[in-house]
């Protein structure tokens, strides 16, 4: 504690002033700053020259001690944890020590900085250059005047209230990892599982464990989109959880809590994303708006704008289709577009057929027809029971269409799969760090962006149950407002 104290804290003050001379600076230390608004992550992105100089300062402290034979394992974990610790507290950018720890210890604020302490440093630059205690910038004088300002002030801010919720939930086991606070290099990218990820089985068997205990909404991203503040709400629970039965209360009554705290902290409208939707479970939604009639914050289910990327995402001259999955709001809506379109929509199964045909009757203008060859058709709009038996029936060059929130996997190398319902978002959409589950860079799901839609035209009403909203003003509302088409895929992924 005290080579800490003495030797690394003196030495880091004056090595961080001189980087700060402009010869030194542009040539490394602007790097570190060209986080103005400072993450975690940013505690740790230097050039490779003060990585080296930090490590040797970092090393007085445990070199000292096995030198001397007065070390130990302990005292050495305990040190790097510290570091760690300290270092990406202060780059986090929110104030997360109370006021009480330095009232009962004053002197405690020469000693530990905060969050707020050092965000000035990155935007005044000039100021606030101790590592981890600012005692040194009381001594040179180096101390920005508005510190303590700033972190009561911080202390004292309300919290963000959002005017649109998507409401999300867990995926796999190893989707914590995916979410912003996991692992950066992975909520970049797309979502799939990792071998190495089997090496944290132990951690991911705690934050199942939490999850269990915590039994409340998430918030893993905060955006904004011109006016409006975005937030997305994930429910600690697991697509298995969905599909088990004695799990439908608790699911339900998780998802109604979550619609009634946006309603309380004055979100215009919640949008219900992956299963939170389910017909089986709360038949899109409709059973909270029934259950609460005064509801203010209007129920999203998005199957208008999924059903337009649907009918906008098959290729020009096609004459014919192939309809398989599990029959839901989206698949119905879907298949009468297509037949009022003169597109002959082919079904495999009896029971299938039998559903459609009895819901459309002789709106279907015919088109309807029933079918058990696979090879008929080469644009497949398929939902969530699509068997790998039927993938493996399909002719060479299929395209494969999804209506589901879940894609199907990927068998088939010599096919082409298209993302299920998303859209490329506008560049006015900030804060986007992470990939929305599976799908690329700055691609939004049409159910997360139909809340956002609703938001921006100041629609009244809910779109949730059996109910749809018109499909061409959905459409045209969101190209008005910056959201593009994803290309129909060139070459299959396996």
């Amino acid at each position: 504690m005290l080579l800490h104290v003495g030797p690394v804290e003196f030495l880091y003050y004056w090595f961080h002033r001189a980087l700060h001379h402009h010869y030194l600076y542009s040539r490394y230390h602007s790097h570190h700053h060209s986080s103005i608004v400072t993450e975690p992550i940013t505690s740790v992105i230097h050039p490779f020259a003060e990585h080296i100089v930090y490590f040797a300062l970092f090393a007085i402290p445990m070199l000292t001690v096995v030198l001397t034979e007065t070390g130990s394992i302990i005292a050495i974990a305990g040190y790097i944890t510290y570091i760690d610790l300290m270092n990406n507290m202060g780059h986090c950018n929110f104030e997360l020590i109370p006021n009480w720890v330095f009232s009962i210890f004053p002197p405690l604020k020469y000693l530990m900085y905060t969050p707020s302490f050092h965000s000035l440093h990155h935007t005044q630059f000039r100021t606030n250059y101790s590592l981890f205690m600012p005692f040194y910038d009381y001594i040179y004088d180096t101390m920005d005047k508005s510190s303590d300002i700033l972190y009561e002030n911080s202390l004292k801010r309300k919290e963000e209230t959002p005017n649109v919720v998507h409401l999300t939930h867990l995926t796999t086991p190893e989707s914590i990892y995916h979410l912003r606070l996991g692992f950066a290099s992975l909520a970049s990218k797309p979502y799939s599982s990792a071998w190495y990820l089997w090496l944290l089985w132990p951690v991911t068997l705690w934050s199942m464990v939490l999850t269990r205990i915590y039994r409340r909404t998430l918030v893993v991203e905060r955006n904004r989109f011109h006016q409006l503040r975005l937030q997305t709400w994930a429910i600690p629970k697991y697509g298995i959880q969905y599909r088990l039965k004695w799990q439908k209360e608790s699911v339900n009554n998780m998802i109604e809590e979550a619609v009634l705290e946006a309603e309380e902290k004055g979100a215009s409208v919640l949008s219900l994303g992956l299963m939170n939707q389910g017909e089986e479970l709360n038949r899109y939604g409709e059973v909270y708006v029934k259950k609460h009639p005064q509801l203010k914050v209007k129920l999203v289910d998005g199957s208008s704008l999924a059903v337009a990327v649907l009918l906008n995402s098959i290729p020009k001259g096609t004459t014919q289709v192939l309809l398989r999955g599990h029959l839901t709001k989206v698949a119905f809506a879907v298949a009468f577009a297509l037949c009022q379109k003169g597109i002959q929509v082919t079904i495999l199964r009896e029971d299938e057929y039998e559903k459609l045909d009895k819901s459309l009757g002789t709106k279907s203008e015919g088109k309807l027809v029933t079918s058990k060859s696979y090879s008929s058709c080469k644009v497949w709009f398929v939902g969530d029971d699509l068997t790998e038996e039927e993938q493996r029936k399909a002719n060479k060059g299929t395209l494969f269409i999804p209506f589901s929130q879940l894609p199907p996997k990927k068998l088939r190398k010599d096919c082409f799969y298209h993302t299920t319902p998303a859209m490329q978002t506008p560049t006015a959409l900030e804060n986007v760090d992470s990939c929305e589950n599976w799908l690329p860079r700055r691609v939004m799901s049409v159910w997360r962006i139909a809340g956002i839609l609703h938001a921006l035209e100041g629609w009244e009403e809910h779109e949730c149950g059996y109910t749809m909203s018109n499909i061409d003003k959905v459409w045209e509302a969101c190209l008005k407002h910056g959201f593009q088409p994803l290309k129909v895929p060139t070459q299959s992924k396996s």
